[in-house]
């Protein structure tokens, strides 16, 4: 059952993968923001799988992130949501992002509940 509260938590050490370089969104060998992305969003649809009903899955719709601080490689980064809202099948997180020395980001991100057969059937006929 999807209620408000459910948190979510992850951690990634930062490798070149995950640099802003290696991401094409800018030349500094930092954390990058479409890493931070990715990141937050796989924190919040992990934390709320298990509550979800069988056959049904969450997609993300917007994301609404501050990128406060850069972050080197090899620092560990820790991510945590929050469910917030539950209005139907629309869900909203808070975010926070840090590292060892603070805040890294900081936002809100909404996802919504889909039936992953019909919404996978849709999104393959477009082709």
């Amino acid at each position: 059952m999807l209620e408000k509260g459910i948190k979510g938590c992850a951690k990634l050490v930062v490798s070149e993968a995950h640099t802003a370089v290696a991401r094409n969104s800018g030349t500094l060998r930092v954390f990058a923001t479409p890493a931070m992305i990715e990141l937050v969003e796989e924190t919040a649809w992990k934390s709320v799988a298990d509550a979800l009903e069988e056959g049904c899955a969450t997609v993300g719709t917007n994301l609404n992130i501050s990128h406060l601080s850069a972050t080197p490689v090899g620092m560990e980064v820790t991510c945590r949501t929050e469910l917030t809202e539950v209005d139907g099948r629309r869900l909203l997180f808070s975010v926070e992002v840090e590292d060892a020395a603070g805040k890294v980001g900081e936002g809100t991100h909404e996802r919504f509940v889909v039936f992953s057969d019909k919404f996978q059937k849709k999104a393959d006929g477009k082709a």
